[in-house]
C-alpha cells in the first residue's frame, strides 16, 4: 500500500478525524534544508512532507532557457534529505514547481536526480509527476474565445507573443494534485505549480475545511519565513476541523500572531483572499491567536468556490545576448553630471558600432547609489561613490561585446566640463570588467486563462521505481 493509500484509508475507517500534521521542509528546494529543525520536525511524525520548489521571482531566465536556478549538487542533497526522510517514515513527499520554473525541462532534471538517488540509496517507491507546460495551441484557441486576460499589467496576450515563447507553464491547483494521490503513490513532483496545493490538496480530501487548509498552506510553504526573526528552516502545522497551529522546528523562531498576519502581504495584492485555479480563501475573518512563545493558532479562513476554473499561465521568450559592464565612479563631478555623460558616451558609441551596421541593441544603465534600486529624493545629498551597472542586450553575443567594449574604452576616458583627472573615470574591480551574461529573456506571457480541461491539460504519469 502507498503512503497516500495509507493516510485516505486511515482517515476513511476513523469515527472522528484526527489532527493532520504537515512538515513545510523548504521555502525554496534546492538552497540546503538545515538539518536540525528538519529531523525536529520528523521526530514530530508528519503525516506528509512537502516543497515548494520554484517561483518566478527568480525572474524570466530560467523559464526561458530551461535552467534550474540551484546548483545540481545541492538540489540533489536536498532531494535526497527530503526522499530518504519520507521512505523511511512511510509518508508522502509532494514537491512543486519541480527545477524552479515548472516546465518540461526542469521536471526531467528534477525527475533524473529522483531516479538517481532512488538507485543509489536503493529505495523502492510509486511515483507519480504532472507535466506543466501548456499545449500553444490551446492557449490560442483560448485566445480567440475571448477567455485570457492580463494580470499587473500585462497587456492582451497575441497569438505571435504565443508562439515566441520558449516555454510556457500553467500553474495547476488542487485538483490536479488530488488526481496524483487518488493514483495511490508515494511521491508526488509537479511542474509548475500554485504553491497552496502541495499542503491543502490532501487535507481537502481528508474532509478538513478548504479554507483553513489553503491558508495554511500559503504560510507553510514558506517555510518559516512566517516566524521572528524569519527563516528558511522547517515549520510545522498541526491542522484540524476549526484551524491549524504553526510552530517552527528552529528553537531560535517564534511564530507569532503578527509576524503570522503580515505574512498575509507576501506575494499577495490582497492580503484578505488567496486566489486559486478552484477558487478563494477569504481571511476577512481570520483570527491570529498566541498559542504560546514560540505557536500561533489561526483560524477564521472561509472557501468561495470558482463559478469557473481559471490558471495562471507563464511564459518567457527571448529577447536577445546581454553583456555587462562592471564599475565604480569616485569623482564628484563624474557622480553629479553621470546622466548627462552617460547620454553623451551612448552616442558615441553608437555613431562608432553603427558605422557599419544598423543599431540593433539596447544599451541600459543603473547607477547605484543613485537610482539603481529606487528614485533618490531630490534632496538627498550627492552620495561619494556609485557603482555602475551598465547593460546591452544585442542579437548576438559578439554584437554585445563590441557594444560593451566600446562603451567602457570611451566612457572611461570621456572628458567632460571640470574634469580633474584625466586618467580615466572609472574604477574596475577586475579584469575584463565587461562580461558576457548570456541569454536575455523576458516574460511575455502572465495572464489568466478560463478552462475546464484541467484533467486534459494537467495529465497525472505514474512510474514504478
Amino acid at each position: 500500500m502507498s503512503a497516500t493509500g495509507r493516510i485516505l484509508r486511515e482517515f476513511a475507517a476513523l469515527p472522528q478525524r484526527r489532527p493532520l500534521r504537515l512538515l513545510g521542509a523548504s521555502g525554496q528546494l534546492g538552497y540546503g534544508i538545515p538539518s536540525g529543525p528538519f529531523n525536529a520536525g520528523l521526530e514530530r511524525k508528519p503525516d506528509l512532507i512537502g516543497c515548494d520548489m520554484g517561483s518566478i521571482d527568480i525572474g524570466p531566465y530560467y523559464l526561458g532557457s530551461g535552467n534550474m536556478a540551484t546548483a545540481r549538487e545541492s538540489t540533489k542533497r536536498d532531494l535526497r534529505k527530503v526522499l530518504t526522510a519520507a521512505r523511511k517514515h512511510d509518508i508522502p513527499l509532494v514537491i512543486g514547481s519541480a527545477g524552479s520554473a515548472g516546465a518540461a525541462p526542469h521536471l526531467e532534471q528534477t525527475l533524473a536526480l529522483i531516479r538517481e538517488i532512488a538507485e543509489e540509496q536503493k529505495l523502492s517507491f510509486r511515483l507519480a509527476y504532472i507535466p506543466g507546460d501548456i499545449p500553444k495551441d490551446i492557449i490560442i484557441e483560448a485566445i480567440r474565445a475571448g477567455s485570457v486576460e492580463g494580470i499587473d499589467g500585462m497587456p492582451p496576450l497575441s497569438e505571435d507573443e504565443v508562439q515566441a515563447a520558449a516555454h510556457i507553464v500553467g500553474q495547476m491547483g488542487m485538483s490536479s494534485f488530488q488526481q496524483a494521490f487518488e493514483a495511490d503513490i508515494d511521491v508526488l513532483i509537479a511542474g509548475r505549480a500554485c504553491d497552496t496545493a502541495i499542503f491543502s490538496t490532501l487535507p481537502v480530501m481528508l474532509g478538513f475545511p478548504t479554507g483553513l487548509a489553503v491558508h495554511m498552506a500559503k504560510i507553510i510553504e514558506c517555510a518559516s519565513i512566517c516566524c521572528v526573526p524569519g527563516g528558511r528552516d522547517a515549520i510545522l502545522a498541526t491542522l484540524d476541523d476549526e484551524g491549524f497551529t504553526l510552530e517552527s522546528m528552529a528553537p531560535q523562531r517564534s511564530a507569532t500572531p503578527v509576524s503570522v498576519a503580515a505574512h498575509s502581504l507576501y506575494e499577495q495584492s490582497d492580503p484578505f483572499v488567496i486566489i486559486e485555479p478552484e477558487g478563494r480563501a477569504e481571511l476577512h475573518d481570520a483570527r491570529y491567536e498566541r498559542v504560546d512563545e514560540r505557536r500561533t493558532r489561526i483560524s477564521g479562513a472561509r472557501w468561495v468556490p470558482a463559478a469557473r476554473h481559471t490558471i495562471k499561465i507563464e511564459g518567457s521568450r527571448r529577447v536577445g545576448e546581454r553583456a555587462a559592464l562592471l564599475c565604480g565612479a569616485a569623482d564628484p563631478r563624474f557622480i553629479e553630471r553621470h546622466q548627462e555623460i552617460l547620454a553623451e558616451v551612448s552616442k558615441v558609441v553608437r555613431e562608432l558600432v553603427c558605422e557599419d551596421a544598423p543599431e540593433d541593441y539596447s544599451l541600459n544603465w543603473r547607477v547605484y547609489g543613485i537610482d539603481g534600486v529606487t528614485d533618490r529624493q531630490p534632496d538627498a545629498p550627492t552620495p561619494a561613490e556609485v557603482f555602475l551597472l551598465i547593460e546591452c542586450i544585442a542579437p548576438t553575443a559578439n554584437r554585445a561585446g563590441e557594444v560593451m567594449r566600446t562603451m567602457k574604452q570611451y566612457l572611461l576616458h570621456f572628458g567632460y566640463e571640470g574634469r580633474l583627472s584625466t586618467g580615466g573615470n572609472l574604477a574596475f574591480a577586475f579584469t575584463p570588467p565587461e562580461v558576457s551574461v548570456g541569454t536575455a529573456y523576458r516574460f511575455n506571457v502572465y495572464h489568466i486563462m478560463r478552462t475546464e480541461r484541467m484533467e486534459e491539460l494537467f495529465p497525472v504519469k505514474i512510474e514504478q521505481l
